[in-house]
């Protein structure tokens, strides 16, 4: 059976509500999450409505084209670049560069669905996206999907979920997060933000 982390576990969990209102005023938000669950999509909706730039870790600072990393160095240089900018809402679970995004964040989404639902998510969308390169993904990247990006998702809250908790413990205690653990509450959210702009 899968175990997720009770939201107790953050130091300053937030409602629905509550987010919605922070976001009306937020110049920089964090959406994290695993792969497959949907936080592409949401931040994009988000973004529609709060007229932010939105800004994909994958495009923007990971990858080069035909699935080359980025070198740490460089990565690092990028995102500390664009973290510095004034508004920005960045789509990205990175723990590694959490020391530079969270102090810089007004609110942290965080995109937190069913496993099942997340390999879902991934599968249907190498199926119908295969040979393709998604917006939010390097040019010259296309879809795909493999074993070890499975394992990765089927194993996000046990390997991943207590780094998310250790980096925002140690470098955005303060910073609200709501969790967002269906669609429904992601369709609540957008709705509360209203229409896009």
């Amino acid at each position: 059976m899968e175990q997720i982390v009770a939201p107790q576990a953050l130091s300053h969990a937030v409602g629905i509500d509550q987010a919605a209102r922070i976001l009306q005023k937020a110049e920089r938000v964090l959406v994290i999450g695993c792969s497959g669950g949907g936080k592409s999509t949401l931040s994009q909706a988000a973004c529609e409505r709060l007229n932010l730039p939105y800004v994909s870790m994958d495009r923007e600072f990971y990858w080069l084209p035909g699935w080359v990393k980025r070198s740490k160095a460089e990565e690092r240089s990028l995102i500390a670049a664009k973290v510095a900018e004034q508004r920005w809402l960045m789509d990205g679970s990175g723990q590694s560069t959490f020391d530079l995004r969270l102090p810089r964040t007004d609110l942290i989404l965080w995109v937190r669905m069913p496993r099942w639902l997340c390999l879902w998510g991934a599968v249907s969308r190498a199926v119908t996206g295969y040979g393709k390169t998604r917006p939010e993904m390097a040019p010259g990247c296309p879809e795909r999907i493999d074993g070890e990006f499975l394992s990765y998702i089927w194993n996000f809250e046990r390997h991943t979920v207590p780094k998310i908790l250790a980096g925002l413990a140690e470098h955005g205690p303060d910073v609200p997060v709501l969790q967002l653990k269906s669609r429904g509450e992601m369709r609540q959210l957008l709705d509360l933000l209203g229409r896009p702009a």
